[in-house]
């Protein structure tokens, strides 16, 4: 309906950011079971399903990903691409689909404030958050909390290919 707002990242990246300094002072009303959380959940789910076709993951990492829905692609990756996009940046499982990370790039490149977080390592989905809203989850932490078990992506080294022999 309206994903041809995607386009327009460095536009969506200052709606981004209002939106975030807008919705903190209203923090302590904006909880898990609070009242408003059904009302913020569905506009959310309106307005984010309109121009992103998100997938109400409760992670919503839109803002590192080129405003691209990570979610939309096929194998739910959530750190770059799979090692089967097509020579023309389309989609191995979808070969008439944009790849979304080929696209996630390509806009975060548009995105002075936020186009270089495409380089962080995302956590996995918590499917648990799924249906939740991702701005009440953020104000909360809630997103970045892990389950019990999981390793914190900070806590993975990270090897150069060099270093292994």
């Amino acid at each position: 309906m309206l994903r041809f707002l995607q386009n327009y990242p460095h536009a969506l990246e200052v709606i981004y950011a209002a939106f975030e300094r807008i919705l903190l002072p209203f923090r302590r009303w904006l909880k898990p079971g609070s009242p408003l959380e059904p009302a913020i959940t569905w506009a959310e789910k309106v307005g984010k399903e309109a121009v992103f076709d998100c997938q109400m993951c409760g992670q919503c990492i839109l803002h590192s990903t080129g405003m691209t829905c990570s979610m939309t692609c096929p194998k739910n990756l959530r750190n770059g691409p799979c090692g089967g996009v097509r020579m023309n940046g389309n989609c191995e499982v979808k070969p008439e689909m944009p790849c979304v990370w080929v696209q996630a790039y390509e806009r975060s490149q548009r995105m002075p404030k936020y186009g270089h977080d495409l380089i962080q390592i995302q956590p996995p989905v918590n499917r648990q958050l799924e249906g939740s809203s991702s701005w009440i989850n953020m104000l909360h932490g809630i997103d970045i909390d892990l389950p019990k078990g999981w390793v914190q992506v900070g806590d993975i080294p990270i090897i150069n290919s060099a270093q292994v022999k």
